[in-house]
């Protein structure tokens, strides 16, 4: 897992600024959409700050529709966990009340497209998980204080055989 240099340790640190990212939470999936449409799939916004996007295709949970969603993937060997953090907002996110419906899912990293089955992670494996996305963005804990009503879910995506 690559960590954050020091530039980006300190664009992450901006971002952690509660009014920043009430700011940015609505918009960044649009923002990273937007770039990855303008570069022909190969660059997101986020990307600038040191993390792994990955592009991840869900059922919806209501609907039954596809639904893609930009998110920053903590890797482990052939393993993605996601951080179900919704920026530290009351609710948890859509796509976390996707994948516990429907655990298939797509995802697009590094211009490559895998089939995954998602699962939530629990105990000593979400903790695990846990450190290591702080350890690679810290402002999970600020999310954390944020929404400190409930536990933020870490889900983990594991290639389909």
């Amino acid at each position: 897992m690559k960590r954050p240099n020091l530039f980006q340790r300190g664009l992450h640190r901006f971002f952690m600024v509660k009014q920043v990212t009430a700011f940015f939470a609505p918009r960044t999936h649009i923002l990273d959409k937007f770039v990855l449409n303008l570069s022909k799939g190969k660059y997101t916004l986020s990307e600038i700050l040191g993390w792994n996007i990955a592009q991840v295709v869900t059922t919806g949970a209501k609907s039954g529709e596809k639904h893609t969603i930009i998110l920053i993937a903590v890797m482990d060997g052939e393993k993605i966990a996601l951080i179900a953090s919704n920026f530290g907002r009351k609710p948890n996110p859509g796509w976390y009340y996707n994948l516990k419906k429907h655990p298939e899912c797509e995802v697009l990293l590094n211009g490559v497209s895998k089939e995954y089955f998602a699962r939530e992670a629990e105990g000593m494996e979400r903790e695990t998980y846990w450190q290591k996305a702080v350890a690679l963005y810290a402002g999970y804990e600020k999310y954390k204080e944020r929404a400190s009503h409930r536990r933020i879910p870490v889900m983990i995506l594991e290639p389909r055989k």
